[in-house]
């Protein structure tokens, strides 16, 4: 049985995500906006099982940095192939990148051995309108994890 937040192995976490209508357009195709739906949800959970807990670490960066925020500030995106309602998607989520206020991401949505989406993420670290460093635990956590993975 596989994990609700999916599972990290080799530093690459993996996740499943069914396809319903409500993620669809009109002619039973994805729609672009559902998979950057499906990508948040990855990196959220893929934050989670690093022990991230989103309410704490919400909770101790507002101690540090009063009015910080996690903000997408580069999103590269290539759309390769549909999905359809009732496909069941394999999202992969792995960091490239983790510097101090920012982290890379490499994302991909696939169908069985199918790619369909593929992303680079970065998402930055602000406070008071400011980039500020990510928190000392959550950058040894996504570092150690990168060490230990190889490619998407």
């Amino acid at each position: 049985m596989t994990h609700l937040d999916g599972t990290i192995t080799d530093g690459l976490h993996h996740q499943q995500i069914r396809v319903y209508y409500e993620d669809t357009d009109f002619s039973g195709v994805v729609y672009h906006a559902s998979y950057l739906r499906f990508m948040e949800r990855g990196r959220t959970n893929y934050l989670r099982l690093l022990g991230a807990d989103h309410r704490a670490m919400f909770e101790q960066a507002e101690k540090e940095a009063p009015g910080f925020a996690f903000v997408v500030r580069q999103m590269k995106i290539d759309f390769k192939r549909p999905a359809h309602m009732d496909d069941l998607l394999d999202l992969y989520t792995r960091p490239e990148e983790v510097k101090g206020a920012s982290i890379t991401l490499h994302q991909k949505v696939m169908r069985g051995e199918e790619l369909l989406v593929e992303a680079h993420v970065q998402v930055a670290f602000v406070s008071g309108g400011r980039a500020k460093p990510i928190p000392k635990p959550l950058r040894i956590a996504m570092k150690a994890d990168q060490e230990s993975g190889g490619a998407v």
